[in-house]
């Protein structure tokens, strides 16, 4: 069984808390390690128990606590792009031999592990070498795809037979054109590079119920809408964005999906 938890989710920081059976991995440390050490005492894990820690990119809201939890979680194996590490200081602090480059496209299995891959994909963001992960364990598989202002057909294909998606809600087209930010900033979020809209983030998901209905996929797809701006959107419109549109093209919660939206700060859970 996979379950993943989100210790905080918004564009002030990320992370989340992914475990198997016997697995513990970590996807972005974006929040004070702090909380992430409790997050892990708080699930029963000793942080030395923590066996992988998968970062997207660079940006201080998914690395800010690379070096406190490279010493904390002191048997983990690091795993990023090579333009990721390139432009994080703070894995200078990690044990070269603890860093594992990954390029989109590549799969590994965590100490040969045959029952559990993570494979990387091709985010579209304005980032040295950002990347999404998906983690398979048996017959189960995750999706995370935050961090990126389009989804291409590589990320989809990537990512549309997962059970488990972690999917970016990240504004509202009005509360971020209508809102204080500048408009070169607006430019950026909205573009190819940015991030998701709510609007954006519900036609993909009905999209991808669409292809799962003709796949004939019985579970509902479980669903945890992540990245919120905090000045740009709320969890309330974001859910009810992405569900409107849901049901307009005939889906039903609780029938074809389970629905979850990640908290800025304090856990959320997404499991099977």
């Amino acid at each position: 069984m996979i379950e993943i938890v989100s210790v905080g989710s918004s564009s002030s920081g990320n992370s989340y808390i992914v475990m198997t059976e016997g697995r513990t991995i970590l996807i972005d440390v974006g929040l004070p390690a702090k909380k992430i050490i409790a997050a892990l005492e708080h699930l029963g894990t000793d942080p030395a128990d923590v066996d992988a820690v998968l970062i997207t990119h660079e940006h201080v809201d998914h690395v800010k606590s690379v070096r406190a939890i490279s010493r904390k979680c002191c048997n983990a194996f690091f795993y990023a792009s090579r333009g990721t590490v390139e432009c994080t200081d703070a894995f200078c602090h990690v044990p070269e031999e603890r860093v594992v480059l990954l390029s989109a496209g590549e799969i590994v299995r965590l100490d040969n592990d045959d029952d559990m891959e993570i494979a990387a994909f091709p985010l579209s963001h304005d980032a040295a070498e950002p990347l999404g992960f998906t983690i398979t364990s048996g017959e189960e598989k995750l999706a995370i795809v935050t961090d990126t202002g389009i989804v291409t057909e590589e990320i989809y294909a990537a990512v549309s037979d997962a059970g488990l998606l972690v999917f970016e809600a990240n504004h509202d087209v009005d509360m971020l054109m209508f809102g204080e930010y500048p408009y070169p900033v607006k430019v950026r979020i909205k573009g190819e590079k940015g991030h998701l809209s709510n609007d954006y983030a519900g036609d993909v998901l009905a999209s991808i119920l669409t292809d799962r209905k003709a796949a004939h996929m019985q579970e509902p797809l479980r669903i945890m809408l992540a990245h919120l701006s905090f000045h740009n959107n709320a969890p309330l419109f974001a859910r009810q964005t992405v569900e409107d549109t849901l049901s307009a093209a005939g889906f039903h919660r609780g029938e074809d999906y389970l629905l979850d939206v990640a908290a800025k700060e304090g856990l959320t859970f997404l499991h099977a």
